[in-house]
């Protein structure tokens, strides 16, 4: 029997997995919290240094990743993301799933998570979806992701496009089609669309065709981010050093 996962909790939850004897699981660095002692906790390249080369490339993830094997016998332990959010568990298989950046957390070993060239270019050159690479899911099995804030599923049908911004998209259905746009209007031109993303504050948006889901998330880690570092660089001004409150802080 494979490892299974719950959440457990329903504001920022934990990541229960349990494994029977010889089962193993693989995690993104420093998400396990908790872990049984018939458990084993162990760095390790997965897929090889081609693909954790390339993923960190894409996810500016660790080399290594955290493979955790129920070496001595039935053991359970608990994992969490490195940001504040909800997690969801997609079933991996006759769907498959592109992952934006920083969305995964765990996958069972019967699931990879490759990195390959982006076909989609537009979101290569401005996207936030890992350049000209991205993160699919290939196999069978079960892959977590997570997500800033709370997380959403919605269903793309035809004929009824989606339009989402960029950053709050945590992943999607690879039969999706999608392109990325600096704005939602169809009539202006692409210096008047600038223009209107940067008046309005829209930013990058992209917009899913076809029939599958995207799962997204109710805060932007970018604009949260820049919103912290401008108050707490405004809070600490003045009072000399090397820099801001921020910068000594993380």
């Amino acid at each position: 029997m494979a490892a299974t996962f719950t959440l457990i909790g329903t504001i920022e939850p934990f990541l229960h997995c349990n494994l029977k004897k010889g089962d193993s699981i693989y995690c993104e660095a420093n998400a396990m919290v908790m872990m049984e002692t018939n458990l084993e906790l162990k760095g390790k390249l997965q897929g090889g240094i081609m693909q954790s080369l390339m993923r960190r490339f894409a996810n500016d993830e660790s080399l290594f990743q955290q493979e955790i094997e129920a070496v001595h016998g039935e053991g359970d332990c608990l994992l969490a993301p490195t940001l504040d959010g909800d997690m969801q568990i997609l079933d991996i298989g006759a769907n498959q799933y592109t992952l934006s950046d920083g969305a995964f957390v765990a996958a069972s070993r019967s699931v990879d998570i490759r990195a390959n060239i982006q076909r989609n270019l537009g979101g290569a050159v401005f996207g936030d979806t890992g350049g000209f690479v991205v993160m699919q899911t290939e196999g069978t099995g079960q892959v977590v992701v997570s997500g800033f804030g709370s997380l959403f599923e919605i269903d793309v049908e035809p004929g009824k496009d989606v339009v989402i911004d960029n950053g709050h998209v945590v992943c999607w259905d690879s039969r999706l089609q999608y392109n990325l746009s600096v704005s939602t209007s169809k009539k202006k031109g692409f210096m008047s669309n600038i223009i209107n993303s940067v008046t309005s504050g829209e930013g990058m948006v992209l917009k899913f065709s076809g029939k599958g889901k995207v799962v997204i998330c109710s805060r932007n880690r970018d604009s949260y981010q820049g919103w912290l570092q401008s108050v707490l660089g405004s809070n600490s001004g003045g009072r000399g050093g090397g820099g801001g409150l921020l910068d000594q802080i993380m």
